[in-house]
Order: structure tokens, then sequence, then C-alpha cells
């Protein structure tokens, strides 16, 4: 396994003690693993603007990032024809994305969705969280159905809340039957599992740098062209254009090659650098080790947390359906907050607590009503998510808090 920077950090506790941090926090951003930083600090010294000066540094800095865009759209398993558009995160290139769409294109989009999936479109259908995979494919088929005119089914791979694998394949070839595209929020698939776009037959993927080990302001839009390609530029300045007429004599020309389309400006080159990079070791690791050891990680994770009275699981579709490695649950008698607080304050572990940025879901699961913020700690949830870095003594460290707390609250509830 590729080392990850940070992996001997130590953090205060009660007492004043240093201890060794346990990062169980993997799904909001992952460290930055040691490839990644070496792959940066190699570029630094040649640094330069891109595309469209004439100097070394400038011809190599351009080579380089032109050298991620294709390892990313190797990693991504895309068509060779398909655009790779870099962004600053998985939510802005949704964003971007539905800048793009074709007029009168209506969204379908379930509520188990992050906000980045729900919140960006004009036109929109949201469905209900379903009770089973088979429904899910079922309700998006009669949603598509009843729609006119363009079309976008919107899905996450994996969930952000419970880890849950979604299935993408069947509801890429509902959409397709329909005449809709579909667009993959990818952020939480793609540090667990590989991904082949062409394989999946999906339309565009989205997925983020900073859950990818890579941890330098840099996202990804990969996908067909021609919506990008026709959509108005998502920024417009330098770089996106062919040509800017005097006042008065003439239309800007824009590139209809949507990766410069789409990406005036100077670039995140160091960015793009480091996505790429991490894009490298993760293949270069080999999925079947990956995987193999987040498995093993997250089976003993969830053993120990059912072992323990009081703390619940979330999950959508039962305790057996496929998950990468991220886990949510909720502690009886204690807010979110509360133990998410005490979990850092007394034994260095770091974990998230909240809504997750995916409100209706995490209402869904825990059965309730309320619209509560992010911050707020009620109605809300704990989650652990694991990743390259975490050890059995994390797991085993987190499991054994928790108990603690169960029992101190047992004690003075009594």
């Amino acid at each position: 396994m590729p080392a990850v920077l940070g992996a001997d950090l130590e953090v205060p506790v009660k007492g004043g003690r240093l201890v060794g941090y346990a990062n169980l926090d993997y799904a909001a951003s992952a460290p930055c693993l040691e490839p990644v930083s070496a792959a940066v600090t190699a570029a630094l010294p040649a640094y330069s603007s891109v595309h469209r000066g004439a100097g070394y540094a400038s011809q190599l800095t351009t080579a380089r990032y032109e050298q991620a865009r294709h390892t990313v759209r190797a990693f991504a398993g895309a068509r060779p024809d398909d655009a790779v558009i870099f962004t600053r995160n998985t939510t802005d290139a949704t964003n971007l994305l539905a800048g793009c769409l074709p007029a009168g294109t209506t969204a379908v989009v379930f509520d188990t969705e992050h906000h980045a999936s729900l919140l960006p479109w004009e036109r929109v259908v949201r469905l209900a969280p379903p009770a089973f995979p088979g429904e899910a494919v079922r309700a998006a088929d009669e949603a598509l159905a009843a729609l006119d005119g363009p079309k976008l089914l919107v899905v996450t791979a994996a969930s952000n809340v419970t880890g849950e694998l979604w299935p993408i394949a069947a509801l890429a070839h509902i959409a397709h039957r329909h005449g809709a595209r579909i667009l993959v929020d990818a952020a939480q698939l793609v540090p667990h599992r590989r991904l082949n776009l062409t394989a999946l037959d999906l339309d565009y993927v989205a997925f983020s740098g900073h859950k990818l080990y890579a941890p330098f302001g840099a996202g990804v839009l990969v996908g067909r062209r021609d919506w990008l390609a026709e959509g108005e530029p998502y920024l417009k300045g330098g770089g996106a254009v062919r040509s800017v007429a005097p006042a008065g004599s003439g239309a800007t020309e824009w590139h209809e090659d949507p990766e410069p389309r789409h990406e005036a400006g100077t670039p995140n080159v160091l960015g793009a650098i480091a996505l790429a990079a991490a894009c490298d070791a993760l293949t270069a690791t080999g999925w079947t080790a990956l995987v193999r050891e987040e498995e093993r990680l997250i089976a003993r994770l969830r053993a120990g947390l059912a072992s323990i009275e009081g703390v619940r699981e979330l999950s959508l579709w039962g305790p057996d359906h496929p998950r990468v490695g991220i886990v949510s649950f909720t502690v009886d008698g204690l807010a979110a907050r509360e133990v998410a607080e005490a979990l850092s304050g007394e034994y260095g572990i770091g974990v998230r607590d909240g809504k997750f940025c995916a409100h209706p879901f995490v209402r869904h699961l825990l059965g309730g009503t309320a619209d509560e913020g992010c911050e707020d700690g009620t109605a809300s949830a704990v989650r652990a998510s694991i990743g390259i870095g975490t050890t059995e003594e994390h797991v085993d460290r987190l499991v054994a808090a928790l108990r603690d707390l169960t029992t101190r609250h047992a004690t003075v509830s009594s």
C-alpha cells in the first residue's frame, strides 16, 4: 500500500497526553498519498503557465497537465473521445454539467443524493428513497417514461452516508432505454473501487481529488462531448475563446472543444498533476489488494459496532448489501456532535457528525421530518470512514471508545 502523509500525526487528548491520530474521516477528505506529494514536488521547479507559453518551463508544464488529462481518462475507463474537464471538485463538476444541459432538460434524482446532485437543476423530478435496489430501477424507469424532452438521470455510485453501492449499470440501461443520459457521482466510489465508464455505459462521471488522496483542489467531469461543446462556457475568459472581436464588430467565438471551453483562465495545474498521480498510485497498487484490505477492516468495524448495545448502524438496503468503507451510526441517548467531540477530545479519533450534506436522506434514515442544518447536533448521525492508512488499531480504538461512552452514559442515566 502507498503511504499517506500524516500517518505519524499525534494529537492532544484530555489530560494533556499526545496520542497517534486515528483518522476515520476519509469520506470527507482523504489524506495525501506520498506519491502524490512527490509528483507535485517534482513539478514545482519547472512550474509555469500552460497552453500559451513558448518557454521550456511552460511547454513542460503543459505536457504534464495534458498527460494528467490522459491519465484520468484511463483511470475512469472513459471512451477515447470523452471530454475530461478539470474542475474544483464534484460539486463544481456537477454544476458545470447543469449549465450545459439542452434547453428543457429534466433531471431525475433520488432524495438519497448528496446536495451536489440534488440542487443544481432548473427542472427536476425527485424520487423517494427506494426500499431495495430493484425499486430504484423501477422508480427511475417510471419517472423517465413519464417525461418528454431531454432528460438526465443523476445517481451516486456509492452513498456518502451509508457507503452502499448503487446499481448504476442497471440504471444506465434504463436511462438509455428512455433516451435519457446518466450522470454518476463517483466521488465516494473511486477511492475504493475501480471505475469503468465504458463498461458501465455511463454518459458522465464526476469525482474529486480531495477524496482520492490528492487534496490539491482539483476534481473532474468526464463524459460525452456534445452537450459540453454546445453549452454556455462555464467561465468566460482567456483560453475559452477562439476569437474576441472589437466592440460592435462581431460576436465572441468560443472554443468548440469542451476542454478549453470550460477551463478558462489559468487552471489548477498542480491539482491536475496530483489527481493523476493518485490515479496512477491506486492503479499500481491494484484493486484486488485495496478492496481486500478495506473489506477486512470494514467488517471488523461493523462487527464491533453491532456488539455495542445502543449503537445502531444506518442502512437503506440492509446489512448484507455491498458497500465501500463508510459506516454511519447513532448512539442511543447521545447527540452525534457529543459523540464526535468525545471521540476526538478523549481518544484522538476523527469522525464526522451531522447530516453529511444529504439532509433528506439522513432524515429518512432517522425517521425524522425536521430540517435542521448541517451543523445541528440533533437528528444527525456519526460517520466513520476508512481508507489507505487505516489500521486495525484505529478500528479497535473506535469500538472500545464507543463502548466506554455508552457504558458511562448508561451509568449516569441510571
